[in-house]
């Protein structure tokens, strides 16, 4: 924490509080003793970490009351189930990022998507992009940590993975299960959040974080495989499966709808892998296995369902 903010405790704004990423954060943020607010469109039904506010990044009216007296705003809200997502998440973001100037925010942290700026982004990937930019534009420095797939029980990218391995006897995919990733545990993500919070060294930054392991989605699914049935899932690859014919599979044997689907598989064809590590000078520590990642994603699982 900045010295200017020793005397008090840092009010943080987290959106997106209820999500699979906002809820773990809440809980962290409250540990290491900071002020948190938590915006949510439905404040009566809120019930958890931090006090509830109403706002919503679509009415830029709403936002002022949420952002006053905020130091630092966590800002993880996307649209992906919509059709039109890259123009609601633009929009979103740039009235975001003038209230929080307008209400004297010193940080916006952004959770991001990993890929090459110069590289063929999905419409995914080049939202997440766009919106990096858009919350930045009226001044506040922007902190961004891009992730590829993060590993924990409520993760849509994780569900899709766990309940193939589960459903299915077998499995036919397409090319894009060739191409590289860097998982990183839900766990990992929070950590590296958590520890940009207030960072002067952090701020105005992009930073990558992922998993100790390079791999191909096919031995994501393995791998994944062995850990929830202790055996290998057989799989067959076809030449020819496009994304449209891919997200109807996958609404076919998941509970992911097909618009989600498109919009996850269209960015699998990218190789997404982490090329800097500046972000471990600012938070040490070694990040958890994808094994690791899975078994305890399975666990959390299994406890919530007792």
């Amino acid at each position: 924490m900045s010295d200017q903010m020793s005397d008090r405790q840092t009010r943080i704004l987290l959106t997106g509080a209820s999500g699979f990423v906002g809820r773990r954060l809440g809980d962290a943020l409250l540990e290491q003793g900071h002020d948190l607010v938590a915006m949510t469109r439905r404040p009566y039904e809120y019930d958890g970490p931090g006090r509830p506010v109403h706002g919503d990044v679509t009415d830029p009216g709403s936002l002022a009351a949420p952002l006053e007296g905020v130091d630092v705003a966590f800002y993880l809200v996307h649209s992906l189930d919509a059709a039109d997502f890259e123009e609601r998440d633009a929009a979103a973001a740039r009235v975001f990022g003038e209230a929080a100037a307008a209400a004297g925010v010193r940080q916006i942290i952004y959770l991001g998507g990993l890929g090459e700026d110069d590289g063929e982004l999905s419409a995914h990937l080049r939202s997440r992009r766009e919106v990096e930019g858009l919350l930045g534009e009226a001044g506040v420095p922007v902190t961004v940590l891009r992730a590829a797939i993060v590993v924990g029980h409520g993760g849509i990218s994780w569900e899709i993975t766990r309940q193939l391995v589960k459903n299915l006897p077998a499995m036919v995919v397409p090319r894009w299960v060739t191409t590289r990733t860097q998982p990183i545990s839900v766990d990992d993500v929070v950590r590296y959040l958590v520890g940009v919070v207030d960072e002067p060294r952090a701020l105005g930054q992009v930073f990558e974080v992922g998993g100790p392991e390079q791999m191909t989605y096919l031995e994501m699914l393995q791998i994944a495989a062995e850990v929830n049935a202790g055996h290998p899932l057989p799989i067959i690859r076809v030449p020819v499966l496009s994304p449209r014919l891919s997200s109807y599979w996958l609404a076919l044997v998941t509970d992911v709808d097909v618009a989600t689907g498109r919009h996850l598989i269209d960015s699998m064809g990218t190789e997404v892998i982490v090329t800097d590590e500046r972000i471990r000078e600012i938070v040490p520590g070694d990040p958890v296995p994808y094994a690791e990642a899975v078994r305890r994603a399975l666990e959390e699982r299994r406890a919530s369902l007792t």
